[in-house]
């Protein structure tokens, strides 16, 4: 039961940093004269030193890699994995430069990982798969 409770608090602990991240980067606009590039820096330290996640590595790795990153981690569920695929979505659809088809493809690899894993179709998810390649193919 304390092996239980103990991953439901990794579950929760991994869900309200991913949450805070996107509500950081993609919600309200009080922090205008903040640069994308800061706000990117203070993301990547939330992740490292909230859930010791490195993010240049991850955005590095194969489906593969990834699969066996985010598995190192405990609590990373399925649900984790949407958020973290919509955090890297938004990310590919805000910026506007070069490295938006590297998030682009990241979230796609994140959403096939959920799918893999999932015992339920998500109509969501597969929505957002869709939106992915409409934005990579006009890349």
């Amino acid at each position: 039961m304390e092996r239980r409770d103990y991953l439901l608090l990794e579950i929760e602990k991994i869900g309200l940093v991913l949450t805070a991240i996107k509500q950081k980067l993609f919600g309200g606009k009080e922090n205008l004269a903040i640069t994308v590039n800061k706000q990117m820096e203070e993301t990547k330290d939330i992740l490292l030193n909230g859930l010791n996640f490195e993010f240049d590595k991850f955005l590095t790795l194969d489906m593969d890699e990834s699969i066996q990153y985010l598995d190192s981690f405990n609590g990373f569920n399925v649900e984790n994995t949407d958020e973290l695929a919509g955090f890297f979505l938004g990310l590919g659809i805000k910026d506007n430069s070069s490295p938006s088809k590297e998030y682009l493809e990241k979230a796609l690899q994140l959403y096939t990982i959920s799918n893999l894993k999932s015992k339920t179709y998500s109509m969501e998810r597969e929505m957002h798969i869709m939106k992915i390649k409409n934005a990579l193919e006009s890349i």
